[in-house]
Order: C-alpha cells, then sequence, then structure tokens
C-alpha cells in the first residue's frame, strides 16, 4: 500500500495532506525518515510514524442501514436535524454512502472507507439503485416508456433502466431501476410528466437489500463487501 494512503486511512488527514507531511520529511517507516512519495508498505508489518508517534491502521466499517422517514443523510446538521449517524452509535466516524432525502426511506449504506465510497458513487460504474415509488396518480404508459427511453433533466439526456408495477392493478406504485446518483433524481424525472412522489423507498443498492427492519442496522457481511467491490473492477 502507498505510505500515503496508509495514513490518509488511519483517518489522521486526507491523503493529499499525507503527502505534504512525506515531503517535510515528518514521517518515518521502521524508524527511516521517508521522503518519497510513492514509497509502499505492508500495513501488517511495516511501522509507520508520524513526528515519532506510531500511526495505526483504523478499523475499516461497512454498515447496512434500513433507513426510516425523518432522518437526514448527513454526518451533522446546524439546525439540530436528526441524522442517520443517531441510528447507528458507534465510536468510529462514519459517512453514508451517498444521500436518500430525509423523507426517503430504505437502504443506506454507512462506512469510514473514504475509497470504497467514492468507487461506489462514481458515475463509471453504473451502480443500480432500485426505488419504490408511491405516485399521486396512475402511470401511463406513455409516460413509463419516456422514462425508459430518457427525457432532458439538467439539459441533459437522462432514464431509468426499468420501469414496472408490482401490483399491476394499481399503476400508482411504480418501482424504478436507475444508475444515477443525482440528488431528487427519481422525484425529479416524475416531476418532468407532472407526477408527485408520494413516498420513495430505496428497495436495493448495488444489489444490497434492506433485509432487517425499518430503523435496524447491521455490519455488512464479509460476502457482501466483495460483492460491492467487484462491481468497481
Amino acid at each position: 500500500m502507498r505510505l500515503n494512503k496508509f495514513i490518509s486511512e488511519s483517518g489522521i488527514t486526507s491523503r493529499r495532506k499525507a503527502e505534504e507531511l512525506i515531503l517535510q520529511g515528518r514521517v518515518t517507516v521502521n524508524n527511516k525518515t521517508i521522503t518519497t512519495l510513492a514509497f509502499n508498505v505492508d500495513p501488517e508489518k511495516d511501522i509507520v510514524a508520524l513526528d515519532g508517534e506510531r500511526i495505526r491502521r483504523k478499523k475499516k466499517l461497512y454498515f447496512l442501514l434500513n433507513k426510516p422517514s425523518g432522518y437526514i443523510s448527513t454526518t451533522d446538521d446546524e439546525r439540530g436535524r436528526r441524522t442517520v449517524l443517531d441510528l447507528i452509535p458507534v465510536r468510529e466516524k462514519l459517512f453514508p454512502v451517498g444521500r436518500l432525502d430525509a423523507d426517503t426511506t430504505g437502504v443506506l449504506l454507512l462506512t469510514n472507507d473514504g475509497d470504497f465510497a467514492n468507487q461506489l458513487l462514481h458515475p463509471r460504474n453504473k451502480i443500480i439503485r432500485v426505488y419504490e415509488a408511491k405516485l399521486d396518480k396512475e402511470l401511463e404508459e406513455k409516460d413509463a416508456e419516456r422514462l425508459v427511453k430518457g427525457i432532458l433533466l439538467d439539459k441533459r439526456k437522462s432514464k431509468f433502466e426499468k420501469v414496472y408495477f408490482d401490483k399491476p392493478k394499481d399503476r400508482t406504485r411504480v418501482t424504478v431501476e436507475c444508475v444515477e446518483g443525482r440528488n431528487h433524481f427519481v422525484k425529479r424525472m416524475f416531476a418532468l410528466l407532472g407526477y408527485e412522489v408520494k413516498k420513495l423507498n430505496r428497495k436495493s443498492f448495488a444489489g444490497i437489500e434492506a433485509n432487517i427492519p425499518v430503523g435496524s442496522y447491521r455490519e455488512l457481511t464479509i460476502a457482501e463487501i466483495k460483492k460491492l467491490y467487484q462491481h468497481n473492477v
């Protein structure tokens, strides 16, 4: 692992700031000062220190939360509103992988692994998100086709990968699949065609489903973490 990455993953500072510390001669590996940015370390064997104090690699954490309505997807809020971190009482600093609106429920991943989060959110990886939407009126077939074919949003063509009905007799309940991570994407897409989303639930993210009660959380399994990493090869 690159030395700067090891330092940033310890939670001390960012990778860019870690590079500055290395160039300043403040970092040692096995008691030897290192000023080469491309230097690699073995996280399990090498002793890395900053200003003489050993840096220990933090444990990476990965959680699945079945988000309830009424919580915002940020680490803190200046207005004192409840955040998703209030639902996961751990000492380590976590952050959500992307965001869900306060009134949107369902799958939300939280982690302290920045690289993992960035890869999942990068547009090139086209991570599938599945949403269940309750509309204010029945979705017409022609509009469903338009949503899959593509419409202009933010001056560029945007679309759902799939649109289908869990209950064909109730066309106000719609499930959509998309790879977009823009804010309010599902709601805005429907709004462009004259529909209001009354309720929105994210059923799955990258194949991970909320198989736990609303408001509860659990750690991701090793198999699930490996599956998520495979999305980013």
